[in-house]
C-alpha cells in the first residue's frame, strides 16, 4: 500500500510564528528584570494620574457658599434686658443685688419707645466684696458689646457709697417704656416735637433720700447735656418731678 506523505498542519506553523516573539519578550523581561518592571509600573502610574486629572477637570466646580446675612438689631425694654443679665449675675454671686440699670445710646435706636439695643445692669455682692456690671447687647455696631449677655470688670464694693445703693428686685414693677410714656406728659413730647432726633436714655436707681426706686428719663445724649430729665417712680409708674 502506498503511504501518503504527511503534511504538517498550517496551525503548527502559525503557532511557532507567534511563539517566537513571545519567547523573545520573555527573555527580554528576564534579562532586564527589575528595570523593565519599574518602567512598566511608572507608565501605569502616569496613565492613572492622567485619567484622574481628566475626571477632575470634568467635575463641575461647586458654587461659592453664600455668606449668612447679619442679624438685625434687637431692642429691649429695661426690665426685659435686666431679666437676662440677672441670671448671669447670680452665677457671679448668689447674694447679688442690683444698684443701677441704664441704657446706652447707639446707632440702632434712639430710645424714644423705651427700648435700647444696649443695656447695662450693675450688681453688688457682700460675699465677694465687689461690684460687677453685666451687659446685654442686641447691636451689631463695631463699638458695641458682643451680642447677648457679657460681664464687665469687677470693682471694690463700698456699701456706704451713695452711688452703689442696692435695691430689691421686687421694687422694679414699671418698665422703661411706661416711664417714657409718663415722661412724655411732663415736657418730653415738646422736646421731641422740636427735635425728633433727640435720643432718650434711661437710668434706674435707688433714691436713698425718699426710699424709692426711680426711673430717670433723660432727653439727650447724656445726663450732663440733657435737654430734660423726668423722674418716674419705678414701682408705681407715678410722676415724681422734673429734674432738669
Amino acid at each position: 500500500m502506498q503511504m501518503r506523505h504527511f503534511v504538517q498542519p498550517k496551525a503548527t506553523v502559525v503557532t511557532a510564528a507567534v511563539e517566537a516573539p513571545v519567547v523573545r519578550v520573555v527573555r527580554m523581561v528576564l534579562r532586564n528584570g527589575r528595570a523593565f518592571a519599574t518602567s512598566a509600573i511608572a507608565a501605569a502610574l502616569l496613565v492613572s494620574l492622567a485619567l484622574l486629572a481628566g475626571c477632575e477637570s470634568n467635575t463641575p466646580a461647586k458654587p461659592p457658599e453664600a455668606k449668612p446675612e447679619p442679624k438685625p438689631p434687637e431692642l429691649l425694654t429695661g426690665r426685659a434686658a435686666f431679666q437676662k443679665v440677672f441670671i448671669a449675675a447670680r452665677n457671679y454671686a448668689a447674694d447679688v443685688k442690683p444698684f443701677r440699670i441704664e441704657s446706652t445710646p447707639s446707632v440702632d435706636g434712639n430710645g424714644q419707645d423705651g427700648k435700647s439695643a444696649i443695656w447695662r445692669a450693675s450688681f453688688a455682692s457682700a460675699i465677694q466684696h465687689g461690684v460687677k456690671p453685666f451687659f446685654w447687647s442686641g447691636s451689631n455696631a463695631p463699638d458695641a458689646p458682643s451680642r447677648g449677655v457679657s460681664p464687665g470688670n469687677e470693682d471694690t464694693y463700698n456699701p456706704s457709697n451713695a452711688s452703689t445703693q442696692i435695691f430689691d428686685v421686687a421694687f422694679l414693677k414699671v418698665d422703661s417704656d411706661q416711664a417714657f410714656a409718663e415722661a412724655q406728659k411732663h415736657g418730653g413730647n415738646k422736646i421731641l416735637e422740636k427735635d425728633p432726633t433727640t435720643p432718650v436714655i434711661y437710668i434706674c436707681d435707688w433714691n436713698h433720700n425718699t426710699n424709692e426706686l426711680t426711673w430717670h428719663v433723660i432727653y439727650g445724649g447724656s445726663r450732663e447735656t440733657a435737654k430734660l430729665t423726668v423722674a418716674v417712680n419705678a414701682s408705681s409708674g407715678a410722676f415724681i418731678r422734673v429734674e432738669k
